[in-house]
Protein backbone atom coordinates (compact mmCIF):
# COMPACT_ATOMS: atom_id res chain seq x y z
CA UNK A 1 0.00 0.00 0.00
CA UNK A 2 1.55 3.39 -0.93
CA UNK A 3 1.71 5.97 1.33
CA UNK A 4 -0.88 8.43 -0.09
CA UNK A 5 -3.37 5.38 0.34
CA UNK A 6 -2.46 5.22 4.11
CA UNK A 7 -2.59 8.78 4.35
CA UNK A 8 -6.34 8.73 2.49
CA UNK A 9 -7.66 5.70 5.23
CA UNK A 10 -6.17 8.18 7.98
CA UNK A 11 -7.86 10.50 6.57
CA UNK A 12 -11.67 8.78 6.50
CA UNK A 13 -10.88 6.78 9.97
CA UNK A 14 -10.42 10.46 11.21
CA UNK A 15 -13.59 11.71 9.33
CA UNK A 16 -15.74 9.08 11.09
CA UNK A 17 -14.90 9.17 13.67
CA UNK A 18 -15.63 12.81 14.43
CA UNK A 19 -19.19 12.06 12.32
CA UNK A 20 -20.09 9.48 14.67
CA UNK A 21 -19.06 12.21 17.77
CA UNK A 22 -20.89 14.76 16.35
CA UNK A 23 -23.99 12.76 15.71
CA UNK A 24 -23.64 11.50 19.00
CA UNK A 25 -23.30 14.90 20.37
CA UNK A 26 -26.28 16.65 18.23
CA UNK A 27 -28.64 13.10 19.36
CA UNK A 28 -28.87 14.45 22.70
CA UNK A 29 -29.99 17.92 21.40
CA UNK A 30 -32.69 16.30 19.03
CA UNK A 31 -33.79 14.15 21.90
CA UNK A 32 -34.35 16.83 24.24
CA UNK A 33 -36.09 18.40 21.26
CA UNK A 34 -38.45 15.04 20.59
CA UNK A 35 -39.53 14.41 23.83
CA UNK A 36 -40.10 18.19 24.36
CA UNK A 37 -41.91 18.01 21.22
CA UNK A 38 -43.75 15.19 22.29
CA UNK A 39 -44.56 17.01 25.90
CA UNK A 40 -46.01 19.96 24.57
CA UNK A 41 -42.75 21.82 25.95
CA UNK A 42 -40.15 24.42 24.45
CA UNK A 43 -37.12 22.11 25.21
CA UNK A 44 -33.71 23.39 24.93
CA UNK A 45 -33.50 27.19 23.59
CA UNK A 46 -31.11 29.35 25.76
CA UNK A 47 -27.59 28.17 24.01
CA UNK A 48 -27.51 29.36 20.80
CA UNK A 49 -30.35 29.78 17.90
CA UNK A 50 -33.47 27.50 19.15
CA UNK A 51 -30.62 26.18 21.89
CA UNK A 52 -28.33 24.56 18.80
CA UNK A 53 -25.52 25.06 20.82
CA UNK A 54 -26.47 23.25 23.93
CA UNK A 55 -24.56 20.16 23.30
CA UNK A 56 -21.43 22.29 23.18
CA UNK A 57 -22.47 23.65 26.51
CA UNK A 58 -23.49 20.17 28.07
CA UNK A 59 -20.39 18.92 26.56
CA UNK A 60 -18.09 21.96 28.67
CA UNK A 61 -19.84 20.97 31.82
CA UNK A 62 -18.50 17.59 31.48
CA UNK A 63 -15.55 18.28 31.28
CA UNK A 64 -15.61 21.20 34.02
CA UNK A 65 -17.11 19.29 36.37
CA UNK A 66 -15.17 17.81 39.38
CA UNK A 67 -14.08 14.03 38.82
CA UNK A 68 -14.68 12.27 41.62
CA UNK A 69 -14.11 8.39 42.50
CA UNK A 70 -14.93 7.08 45.37
CA UNK A 71 -13.07 5.83 48.11
CA UNK A 72 -13.73 1.80 47.95
CA UNK A 73 -13.83 1.87 43.87
CA UNK A 74 -11.64 -0.47 42.36
CA UNK A 75 -9.27 2.82 40.83
CA UNK A 76 -7.61 0.91 37.61
CA UNK A 77 -10.87 -0.41 36.62
CA UNK A 78 -12.93 2.50 37.38
CA UNK A 79 -11.21 4.86 34.75
CA UNK A 80 -11.02 1.08 32.10
CA UNK A 81 -15.07 0.75 32.05
CA UNK A 82 -15.87 3.97 30.59
CA UNK A 83 -12.56 3.95 28.44
CA UNK A 84 -13.71 0.58 27.11
CA UNK A 85 -17.64 1.35 26.24
CA UNK A 86 -16.29 4.31 24.07
CA UNK A 87 -13.90 2.65 22.37
CA UNK A 88 -15.77 -0.59 21.17
CA UNK A 89 -18.73 1.94 20.35
CA UNK A 90 -16.41 3.72 18.00
CA UNK A 91 -14.54 1.36 16.41
CA UNK A 92 -17.68 -0.29 15.04
CA UNK A 93 -18.00 1.96 12.06
CA UNK A 94 -14.52 0.43 10.37
CA UNK A 95 -16.67 -1.75 8.06
CA UNK A 96 -19.48 0.17 7.22
CA UNK A 97 -19.61 1.01 3.58
CA UNK A 98 -21.11 4.39 3.54
CA UNK A 99 -21.40 4.76 -0.37
CA UNK A 100 -19.64 3.96 -3.39
CA UNK A 101 -16.28 4.39 -4.25
CA UNK A 102 -15.56 7.82 -5.51
CA UNK A 103 -13.05 8.67 -8.42
CA UNK A 104 -11.02 11.64 -8.28
CA UNK A 105 -8.87 12.42 -10.59
CA UNK A 106 -6.82 8.64 -11.29
CA UNK A 107 -7.66 7.94 -8.34
CA UNK A 108 -10.59 5.59 -6.57
CA UNK A 109 -11.58 6.43 -3.19
CA UNK A 110 -13.28 3.92 -1.22
CA UNK A 111 -15.67 4.80 1.17
CA UNK A 112 -15.20 2.46 3.75
CA UNK A 113 -12.25 1.77 5.94
CA UNK A 114 -11.68 -1.77 5.45
CA UNK A 115 -14.00 -4.31 3.72
CA UNK A 116 -13.09 -7.78 5.70
CA UNK A 117 -15.03 -10.97 4.10
CA UNK A 118 -16.22 -11.22 8.36
CA UNK A 119 -17.59 -7.86 8.68
CA UNK A 120 -20.92 -8.89 10.18
CA UNK A 121 -18.92 -11.07 12.73
CA UNK A 122 -16.67 -8.62 13.17
CA UNK A 123 -19.51 -5.94 14.05
CA UNK A 124 -21.04 -9.33 16.66
CA UNK A 125 -17.62 -9.18 17.89
CA UNK A 126 -17.30 -5.16 18.99
CA UNK A 127 -21.05 -5.88 20.50
CA UNK A 128 -19.87 -8.25 22.60
CA UNK A 129 -16.95 -6.73 23.69
CA UNK A 130 -18.67 -3.14 24.30
CA UNK A 131 -20.82 -5.24 27.70
CA UNK A 132 -17.78 -5.39 29.17
CA UNK A 133 -17.02 -1.95 29.90
CA UNK A 134 -20.85 -1.69 31.36
CA UNK A 135 -19.66 -4.47 33.73
CA UNK A 136 -16.10 -3.54 34.87
CA UNK A 137 -17.52 -0.11 35.60
CA UNK A 138 -20.45 -1.14 37.79
CA UNK A 139 -18.13 -3.63 39.72
CA UNK A 140 -16.01 -1.46 39.59
CA UNK A 141 -18.24 1.07 41.40
CA UNK A 142 -17.96 -0.83 44.90
CA UNK A 143 -22.08 0.12 44.76
CA UNK A 144 -24.60 -2.64 45.07
CA UNK A 145 -27.16 -0.56 42.64
CA UNK A 146 -24.52 -0.06 39.99
CA UNK A 147 -23.91 -3.86 40.63
CA UNK A 148 -27.35 -4.68 39.62
CA UNK A 149 -27.23 -2.41 36.72
CA UNK A 150 -24.24 -4.30 35.47
CA UNK A 151 -25.05 -7.80 35.79
CA UNK A 152 -28.87 -6.95 34.17
CA UNK A 153 -27.01 -4.73 30.80
CA UNK A 154 -24.72 -8.40 30.69
CA UNK A 155 -28.03 -10.71 30.92
CA UNK A 156 -29.65 -8.39 28.67
CA UNK A 157 -26.72 -8.30 25.69
CA UNK A 158 -26.57 -11.84 26.10
CA UNK A 159 -30.21 -12.74 26.11
CA UNK A 160 -30.83 -10.91 23.09
CA UNK A 161 -27.63 -11.26 21.03
CA UNK A 162 -28.82 -15.14 20.69
CA UNK A 163 -31.83 -13.45 18.80
CA UNK A 164 -29.92 -11.43 17.20
CA UNK A 165 -27.52 -13.99 15.50
CA UNK A 166 -30.29 -16.30 14.76
CA UNK A 167 -31.89 -13.34 12.60
CA UNK A 168 -28.89 -12.80 11.17
CA UNK A 169 -28.69 -16.27 9.61
CA UNK A 170 -31.41 -16.26 8.12
CA UNK A 171 -30.36 -13.20 5.64
CA UNK A 172 -26.95 -14.77 5.40
CA UNK A 173 -28.66 -17.65 4.02
CA UNK A 174 -30.28 -15.62 1.25
CA UNK A 175 -26.82 -13.21 0.31
CA UNK A 176 -24.38 -16.01 1.18
CA UNK A 177 -21.63 -13.47 2.62
CA UNK A 178 -20.93 -12.10 5.35
CA UNK A 179 -19.41 -8.81 3.92
CA UNK A 180 -21.41 -5.87 4.48
CA UNK A 181 -19.64 -4.35 1.40
CA UNK A 182 -20.85 -7.91 -0.86
CA UNK A 183 -24.46 -7.55 1.11
CA UNK A 184 -24.63 -3.50 0.44
CA UNK A 185 -24.09 -4.89 -3.56
CA UNK A 186 -26.43 -7.26 -3.62
CA UNK A 187 -29.25 -4.28 -2.99
CA UNK A 188 -28.62 -2.48 -5.77
CA UNK A 189 -31.90 -0.27 -6.98
CA UNK A 190 -34.93 -1.69 -5.21
CA UNK A 191 -33.80 -5.41 -4.20
CA UNK A 192 -33.50 -4.60 -0.49
CA UNK A 193 -33.27 -7.68 1.65
CA UNK A 194 -36.69 -5.87 3.69
CA UNK A 195 -38.27 -7.45 1.25
CA UNK A 196 -37.30 -10.47 1.22
CA UNK A 197 -36.70 -10.60 5.11
CA UNK A 198 -38.99 -8.59 7.42
CA UNK A 199 -39.91 -10.72 9.71
CA UNK A 200 -35.75 -11.00 10.25
CA UNK A 201 -35.70 -7.14 10.40
CA UNK A 202 -38.60 -6.85 13.21
CA UNK A 203 -36.55 -9.58 15.16
CA UNK A 204 -32.63 -7.66 14.48
CA UNK A 205 -34.47 -4.07 15.35
CA UNK A 206 -36.03 -5.22 18.44
CA UNK A 207 -32.79 -6.63 19.64
CA UNK A 208 -30.78 -3.42 18.52
CA UNK A 209 -32.83 -1.31 21.05
CA UNK A 210 -31.92 -4.30 23.49
CA UNK A 211 -28.36 -4.34 23.06
CA UNK A 212 -27.98 -0.50 23.14
CA UNK A 213 -30.00 -0.14 26.63
CA UNK A 214 -32.87 1.90 24.73
CA UNK A 215 -36.22 2.22 26.32
CA UNK A 216 -38.30 0.26 26.72
CA UNK A 217 -35.49 -1.87 27.26
CA UNK A 218 -33.54 0.61 29.33
CA UNK A 219 -33.35 -1.53 32.69
CA UNK A 220 -29.86 -1.28 33.05
CA UNK A 221 -29.81 2.11 34.10
CA UNK A 222 -33.43 2.45 35.28
CA UNK A 223 -33.84 5.22 37.73
CA UNK A 224 -36.77 4.75 39.29
CA UNK A 225 -35.14 1.40 41.20
CA UNK A 226 -31.39 1.40 40.67
CA UNK A 227 -30.88 5.79 40.94
CA UNK A 228 -28.75 5.53 37.91
CA UNK A 229 -27.58 2.23 36.84
CA UNK A 230 -24.19 0.87 36.22
CA UNK A 231 -22.89 4.63 35.87
CA UNK A 232 -24.16 5.97 39.42
CA UNK A 233 -21.23 6.66 40.90
CA UNK A 234 -19.70 8.08 37.57
CA UNK A 235 -19.00 12.10 37.18
CA UNK A 236 -17.19 14.47 34.82
CA UNK A 237 -15.82 12.87 31.57
CA UNK A 238 -16.21 9.31 32.52
CA UNK A 239 -19.72 9.50 32.74
CA UNK A 240 -19.79 11.37 29.58
CA UNK A 241 -18.34 8.68 27.87
CA UNK A 242 -20.56 6.01 28.72
CA UNK A 243 -23.42 8.93 27.74
CA UNK A 244 -21.63 9.60 24.80
CA UNK A 245 -21.20 5.98 23.55
CA UNK A 246 -25.19 4.55 24.39
CA UNK A 247 -25.54 7.63 21.34
CA UNK A 248 -22.71 6.18 19.08
CA UNK A 249 -24.27 2.64 19.48
CA UNK A 250 -27.21 3.70 18.31
CA UNK A 251 -25.77 5.51 15.38
CA UNK A 252 -23.95 2.36 14.39
CA UNK A 253 -27.08 -0.12 14.90
CA UNK A 254 -28.87 2.79 12.60
CA UNK A 255 -26.43 2.22 10.36
CA UNK A 256 -26.07 -1.42 10.33
CA UNK A 257 -29.63 -2.07 10.20
CA UNK A 258 -29.86 0.66 7.07
CA UNK A 259 -26.94 -1.50 5.33
CA UNK A 260 -28.00 -5.40 5.74
CA UNK A 261 -32.03 -4.52 5.19
CA UNK A 262 -32.36 -1.45 4.15
CA UNK A 263 -30.40 -1.26 1.09
CA UNK A 264 -27.49 0.61 2.64
CA UNK A 265 -26.52 3.92 -0.04
CA UNK A 266 -28.64 2.29 -2.84
CA UNK A 267 -31.05 4.20 -4.11
CA UNK A 268 -33.64 3.60 -6.98
CA UNK A 269 -32.10 5.53 -10.36
CA UNK A 270 -28.60 5.33 -8.87
CA UNK A 271 -26.99 3.64 -12.78
CA UNK A 272 -29.45 6.39 -14.12
CA UNK A 273 -27.57 9.35 -12.47
CA UNK A 274 -24.42 7.85 -12.81
CA UNK A 275 -24.96 7.67 -16.50
CA UNK A 276 -26.45 11.30 -17.08
CA UNK A 277 -25.60 13.08 -14.29
CA UNK A 278 -22.17 12.08 -13.28
CA UNK A 279 -20.08 9.25 -11.94
CA UNK A 280 -19.36 10.91 -9.34
CA UNK A 281 -22.75 12.56 -8.33
CA UNK A 282 -24.21 9.04 -8.04
CA UNK A 283 -21.83 8.27 -4.89
CA UNK A 284 -22.34 11.49 -3.31
CA UNK A 285 -25.91 11.11 -3.04
CA UNK A 286 -25.83 7.31 -1.85
CA UNK A 287 -24.32 9.11 0.85
CA UNK A 288 -26.49 11.40 1.72
CA UNK A 289 -29.58 8.79 1.41
CA UNK A 290 -27.33 6.64 3.45
CA UNK A 291 -27.20 9.02 6.25
CA UNK A 292 -31.25 9.77 5.51
CA UNK A 293 -32.05 5.95 6.22
CA UNK A 294 -29.71 6.38 9.58
CA UNK A 295 -31.52 9.56 10.93
CA UNK A 296 -34.73 8.16 10.02
CA UNK A 297 -33.89 4.70 12.44
CA UNK A 298 -32.33 6.69 14.67
CA UNK A 299 -35.44 9.14 14.95
CA UNK A 300 -37.37 5.82 15.15
CA UNK A 301 -35.32 4.98 18.15
CA UNK A 302 -36.19 8.23 19.84
CA UNK A 303 -39.48 8.16 19.08
CA UNK A 304 -39.88 4.69 20.46
CA UNK A 305 -38.17 6.67 23.69
CA UNK A 306 -40.77 8.78 24.55
CA UNK A 307 -43.85 7.08 23.75
CA UNK A 308 -43.93 3.36 25.11
CA UNK A 309 -42.72 2.81 28.89
CA UNK A 310 -40.56 0.04 30.44
CA UNK A 311 -40.59 -2.90 30.17
CA UNK A 312 -40.44 -5.08 33.52
CA UNK A 313 -37.26 -7.23 33.90
CA UNK A 314 -39.37 -10.81 33.82
CA UNK A 315 -40.88 -9.25 30.37
CA UNK A 316 -37.64 -8.32 28.92
CA UNK A 317 -36.35 -11.44 29.33
CA UNK A 318 -39.74 -13.59 28.75
CA UNK A 319 -39.30 -11.43 25.24
CA UNK A 320 -35.93 -12.65 24.61
CA UNK A 321 -36.06 -16.42 25.47
CA UNK A 322 -40.10 -17.59 25.03
CA UNK A 323 -40.95 -14.93 21.75
CA UNK A 324 -37.84 -14.24 19.76
CA UNK A 325 -35.89 -17.10 19.65
CA UNK A 326 -38.27 -19.25 18.84
CA UNK A 327 -39.04 -16.61 16.00
CA UNK A 328 -36.02 -16.74 14.57
CA UNK A 329 -35.72 -19.99 13.97
CA UNK A 330 -38.78 -20.07 12.69
CA UNK A 331 -37.80 -17.42 10.19
CA UNK A 332 -34.28 -19.79 9.57
CA UNK A 333 -36.81 -22.65 8.73
CA UNK A 334 -39.41 -20.60 6.76
CA UNK A 335 -36.11 -19.07 4.84
CA UNK A 336 -34.92 -22.61 4.02
CA UNK A 337 -37.94 -23.83 2.67
CA UNK A 338 -38.75 -21.06 0.14
CA UNK A 339 -34.85 -20.94 -1.36
CA UNK A 340 -35.30 -25.13 -1.30
CA UNK A 341 -38.97 -25.24 -2.93
CA UNK A 342 -39.39 -21.65 -4.48
CA UNK A 343 -36.31 -20.35 -5.89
Amino acid sequence: MELLDIGIKFILIVVIFLISLVVAMYSTYAERKLAAFFQDRVGPNRAGPFGMLQPLADGAKMFMKEEIIPTRASGLLFIVGPSLAIMTACIGSAVIPWGQPIQIGSRIIDLQVTDINVGILYIFGVVSLGVYGVMIGGWASNNKYSLLGAIRAASQNISYEVSMGLSIIALLMITGTLSLKEITEQQHGWHWNILKQPLGFIIFMVCSFAETNRSPFDLPECETELVGGYHTEYSSMKLGFYLFAEYINMFISSAVMATLYWGGYNYPGMDWVAAHVGPTIAPLIGVAVMFAKVFSFIFFFMWVRWTIPRFRYDQLMDLGWRTLIPLAIANIVLTGIVMTFFK
